[in-house]
């Protein structure tokens, strides 16, 4: 059953995000989880089943969707399967969004979350992917595009991920790990 009349609209999503800025972005923040919880947990869900496509209509609506299935679950599922669950379905929009050339007309300051479903993927294409469409942005990010991207150069996968996935460590994993091993 589709409730999207219950459901915020794609404008409302960016606005949040926006204002919370890149300080609640990339930190563990408890507080701004469970707001980003409650605000939008049942537009992450409609987003997960697919209710939302008509947002790939617009540039905005992409990268609210976006926000929805790559950032939502990172900041509300954390340490949870879930985190990463709706990784794919990112990435299906992301694509489809580059591709369309969303990226280039969204806010220039949100533009990086058009591409780190790219960066989020343990998959080499993809992060040759976001390594490419990052170069226009802050060098900041392509810091960590390059982090990424050669933690799957070395492991195939990001170890961080294993205990929540269910997946066992190698020795090298869990050496790196130990070491310190993240972002």
């Amino acid at each position: 059953m589709n409730n999207s009349a219950t459901l915020p609209e794609p404008r409302h999503v960016i606005d949040f995000w926006r204002e919370a800025g890149p300080a609640k972005w990339f930190a563990r923040d408890d507080a701004f989880d469970a707001r980003f919880r409650e605000l939008f947990a049942d537009a992450h869900w409609a987003a997960a089943r697919r209710e939302l496509e008509p947002w790939m209509d617009t540039a905005d609506g992409a990268l609210a969707l976006l926000l929805l299935l790559d950032q939502f679950p990172r900041n509300c599922f954390r340490r949870s399967g879930h985190a990463y669950a709706t990784d794919p379905l990112a990435r299906h929009y992301a694509a489809l969004a580059v591709d369309a050339g969303f990226d280039t007309q969204v806010d220039p300051a949100l533009r990086v979350f058009m591409y780190l479903p790219f960066e989020h993927s343990e998959d080499m294409a993809d992060q040759l992917r976001c390594i490419e469409l990052t170069r226009a942005l802050d060098p900041e990010y392509m810091k960590y595009a390059v982090a990424h991207r050669d933690v799957i150069e070395r492991f195939g996968r990001f170890p961080h991920r294993n205990r929540e996935l269910g997946r066992v460590n190698t020795p090298d994993e869990q050496a790196w790990l130990d070491a310190g091993g993240g972002f």
